[in-house]
């Protein structure tokens, strides 16, 4: 028996979203929820990809999460948007960010939307990117449930807590997204799944210990990238993402891998600026020169590059999943 299962993007978000439905999610949240998965999956991002099926349903079965959700948005001042989310999947509540700070943006040459009420967002850079390709520069950043300590603590208090970052070019936007742990928690939650050690350096376990083990790092801690610095800026973020926008903070927040708990009530911020507006119309010019000298450099490539490949060759060729995910998402699919 093989391993694992190719599906065409298609097919891949067809799965998705038919487990989604069949668990107490509207179509309407189950398909932008679903192609966002599917683009992690795409772009080589698994932790955040269809092996969150099951939790998510899980969820929605169970009301921590709204899969009924309507999300709705406030203009608060002349560029600041809130975004209810109704306690719902994030993507459609970040759809609706997107549209509208893509349409203010460029009368107010900054514009931010702040979302509460939340949940998991999946990729950061993805929701950057999406800015990025209507013209605008693009900073998205968002908390999670507790994951790290704060340096020089043993607790975990902070979320993963990523950062992501886009502009236009002339071709492809330049899209930078990094969780501040040294990986993003989802790939130990893959790990975990599939069996398989993690690298040391990644994560400590409950006491504090170095550990190997998908399954104690999860109970643990993760590590910093950047030790101090990186957790100063996941402090950042916290902020940011949290406090800015009314949310519960990582050690307020239940666990997005089970269904346990109340909702986990977590925040977004998306910022946008108009590049033109900012650099008084340079600021395409100024990219070119900025991409080529990257482009000139021997070895040297653009961050984010190899999304790319790898979202042309899912594009091309479909995706492989793990053949008990598969399993898994289609009886979810099935479920009456």
């Amino acid at each position: 028996m093989s391993d694992s299962v190719k599906l065409s993007l298609q097919q891949a978000q067809a799965l998705a979203r038919g487990a989604l439905v069949a668990n107490r999610t509207d179509p309407a949240n189950a398909e932008p929820t679903a192609a966002a998965l599917v683009a992690a999956e795409a772009d080589g991002q698994p932790g955040h990809g269809l092996a969150r099926v099951p939790f998510y349903t899980a969820q929605a079965r169970a009301g921590k999460v709204n899969g009924r959700a309507r999300p709705s948005v406030e203009k608060v001042a002349a560029a600041a948007l809130r975004v209810d989310a109704d306690f719902g999947f994030a993507y459609p509540a970040i759809n609706l960010a997107v549209d509208r700070l893509a349409a203010l943006a460029p009368d107010t040459g900054i514009a931010m939307a702040t979302i509460y009420r939340s949940h998991h967002f999946g990729q950061a850079g993805a929701h950057a990117e999406r800015l990025a390709e209507r013209g605008l520069v693009a900073m998205v950043y968002g908390n999670a449930p507790k994951a790290m300590a704060y340096w020089g603590g043993k607790k975990p208090m902070l979320g993963t807590n990523p950062i992501a970052f886009a502009a236009p070019t002339t071709a492809a936007p330049l899209v930078i997204d990094l969780a501040l742990s040294k990986v993003a928690r989802g790939k130990i939650m893959t790990a975990q799944k599939l069996g398989t050690a993690i690298p040391p350096g990644w994560a400590l376990d409950a006491e504090g210990n170095a550990t190997t083990d998908a399954g104690a790092a999860m109970q643990g801690s993760m590590l910093p990238i950047g030790e101090a610095k990186g957790a100063a800026l996941a402090v950042m973020v916290e902020i940011l993402s949290a406090a800015l926008t009314g949310s519960h903070f990582g050690f307020e927040a239940s666990s997005l891998f089970d269904a346990e708990g109340d909702k986990p009530n977590l925040g977004q911020t998306l910022i946008a600026i108009d590049p033109d507006t900012a650099s008084g119309g340079s600021f395409a010019e100024r990219m070119t020169t900025f991409v080529g000298a990257i482009d000139a450099e021997h070895g040297a490539r653009l961050p984010g590059s190899r999304r790319l490949q790898r979202r042309a060759a899912a594009a091309a060729g479909g995706i492989d999943i793990p053949a008990p995910l598969h399993r898994e998402i289609t009886a979810l699919a099935a479920a009456d």
